[in-house]
């Protein structure tokens, strides 16, 4: 026991915060203030980096391009916060489902009630890696802030074994997970303003880098033209609009010409856009797109072909 209590208390995640030892005597507005300055800190642990989310897009992109999957694996706040950025994907995105899906452990309950426990089990990481069906294909992300919580280990040492590309998302710089992970994102957020309360500092990193890792990955794959979701499905009245307001932007046309062209693209917003844009019917933008492997930019630069059924 001694030896694990010493392992446990070597992370920085555990270390004790020397500027926040006074937080049950402060003021609101000061207690407050107090945490506030340490998250102060967390950009600048995710902007230093910037070279290994990188690489770790990269590698996404690829896999995705190749018709392989992104699957996210953690326990507790990391385990929620990978459903919540892969749940955002779809609609966002255009992406189905399966594409970019999140394991967490204890499964769907543990979003809404802790398993806390669930996350000690090596073997229970490994059985829902294998559920996962992951193949050489495939780029696996375990998220952990201690980077030793053994259901991720057990995940990505399966996914590992399986040919997968693994990518570890953690906030201390030693862990258990380098020896398994082609790529290691360390973001060294500093001791917590609440002692071991990982949710904090380090959860908010987690966030950012997983909000950069899947968007910047969805732009490789040209899901965004400049800095508009073109591929985001309308699937209630705020997407819809955000469709519509979409078309107007890129194609300077009134709403009632936006509307007539999402209608005709089968609510496709970059379908209807080079219908618009190049005065050509939904077939034709279909089979253009797909030469220009989606991406709308290509697309619009792209010779013109008629589809045979127009």
């Amino acid at each position: 026991m001694a030896k694990i209590t010493t392992a446990f208390k070597s992370l920085i995640t555990e270390e004790r915060n020397e500027r926040t030892m006074d937080l049950d005597t402060l003021g609101t507005p000061d207690l407050v203030k107090r945490i506030q300055d340490e998250d102060v800190e967390v950009a600048r642990a995710v902007q230093a980096v910037t070279e290994e989310i990188a690489k770790a897009v990269d590698l996404a992109a690829e896999a995705l391009a190749k018709g392989g999957r992104m699957l996210y694996f953690g326990a507790g706040t990391s385990g929620r916060l990978g459903v919540l950025d892969a749940t955002e994907c779809s609609p966002t995105f255009g992406v189905e489902p399966t594409l970019i899906q999140a394991w967490i452990a204890g499964g769907k309950e543990a979003m809404f009630q802790s398993f806390e426990n669930a996350e000690d089990s090596l073997e229970l990481g490994e059985e829902d890696a294998t559920k996962a069906n992951i193949t050489d294909k495939d780029v696996v992300v375990g998220i952990t802030a201690s980077g030793r919580t053994p259901y991720v280990f057990g995940a990505l040492r399966k996914a590992k074994a399986n040919g997968a590309m693994v990518i570890a998302i953690v906030n201390n710089p030693i862990t258990d997970l380098l020896a398994v992970s082609d790529v290691t994102i360390a973001a060294l957020v500093g001791p917590e303003a609440i002692t071991g309360s990982t949710r904090m500092k380090a959860g908010t990193a987690q966030k950012m880098i997983l909000n950069l890792l899947s968007t910047c990955t969805m732009v490789r794959l040209g899901k965004v033209f400049e800095n508009l979701m073109v591929d985001l499905k309308p699937t209630n009245d705020k997407l819809r609009e955000r469709a519509l307001s979409i078309i107007c932007t890129v194609c300077d046309v009134p709403r009632a010409i936006a509307e007539g062209s999402l209608v005709a693209s089968n609510n496709r917003v970059k379908t209807a856009i080079l219908m618009l844009k190049r005065k050509i019917g939904r077939a034709t933008a279909e089979e253009l797109l797909t030469r220009s492997h989606n991406s709308l930019r290509k697309a619009l630069a792209t010779e013109v072909v008629p589809a045979k059924t127009e």
